[in-house]
């Protein structure tokens, strides 16, 4: 089979047991997978190396395996909306795909999702059961994806929806921070959008544990415990970089118009993760400092 990380043509890593097929290895919470993986089982496909819409392909490249992670996505928020075919074939039909895989070969499956399957108007932490009910294009390609998994293979799949993601190997907030701290004395970033900032080494972490412990099936939510804001999060980010997190001021949502509708409130809840006796992933304030002392986040001055 051909990966896509492992030296020319990919490889399959060896190790114990369970043979895992991760697909989607070259993006940022796919990369952390990657590593998280080394010296398991594993094979290790990107984009070039797999089209997740392609039914019969992804029927081949699942045989043999015993766990398949979905981490391919098609995640360019605002393009969705001008592009909901594209978006639908990745997130839904490529979900579809992996479920049908999985469900042919007695494999498990792990489908990643997002905190775009709600509106954002809730006031308190969505529990993994809440109604889906996505207001963007993005989030009704992903909202299917979880009900083509619930559907072919409901007793053998994680859906686990993440939000607010940064790590090391991909653009994302926190980087971005750190680039506009070398670049202004001062800037503002929204204060009335609430979520979970989620490292993508700790949700890689918390994916395997899923596996590992034979979990049940179901709905886990992958995000950091706590909860802040955007403006909450740059501030954290600064000052974890040892830079005045005073440079930065809060605004609202209105002076960052974008074609895609945002949903305010992303805080998820954690259940199920204490009803399958696992631990929900540390608090976000806890993981940025790690993240900063192991280098995945730096100022350029």
């Amino acid at each position: 089979m051909v990966g896509a990380a492992e030296g020319q043509g990919g490889a399959r890593l060896s190790g114990a047991l369970p043979r895992t097929l991760l697909v989607g290895a070259n993006g940022m919470l796919g990369t952390d997978l990657r590593e998280a993986l080394r010296g398991r089982d594993a094979t290790i496909v990107g984009r070039a190396d797999l089209d997740v819409t392609d039914e019969a392909a992804v029927r081949a490249a699942a045989t043999g395996h015993d766990v398949i992670i979905n981490a391919a996505a098609y995640t360019r928020v605002d393009d969705a909306e001008s592009d909901e075919a594209t978006a639908y074939a990745v997130n839904a039909i490529g979900a579809r795909n992996l479920a049908a895989a999985a469900a042919r070969h007695g494999a498990r499956l792990v489908q990643v999702s997002t905190d775009y399957v709600f509106d954002g108007r809730a006031t308190s932490p969505y529990p993994e059961d809440a109604p889906r009910d996505p207001i963007s294009a993005y989030g009704r390609t992903k909202a299917a994806g979880e009900e083509f998994v619930e559907q072919i293979a409901p007793d053998r799949s994680y859906i686990v929806r993440t939000a607010w993601l940064y790590g090391a190997h991909g653009p994302n907030f926190a980087r971005t921070m750190l680039a506009l701290a070398d670049t202004k004395d001062t800037w503002g970033v929204v204060d009335d959008q609430r979520g979970q900032p989620t490292w993508t080494r700790d949700l890689a972490q918390a994916i395997l544990s899923l596996v590992d412990a034979d979990a049940p099936a179901g709905v886990y939510h992958g995000t950091s415990s706590g909860e802040t804001t955007w403006y909450g999060f740059a501030r954290g980010v600064l000052a974890a970089s040892g830079l005045d997190p005073d440079r930065i001021t809060p605004t609202d949502s209105t002076a960052f118009v974008r074609p895609a509708p945002r949903p305010s409130y992303s805080v998820l809840g954690h259940e199920a993760w204490q009803r399958a006796g696992l631990a929900p992933i540390r608090h976000w304030d806890d993981a940025l400092t790690a993240a900063v002392a192991a280098g995945v986040l730096r100022s350029g001055r």
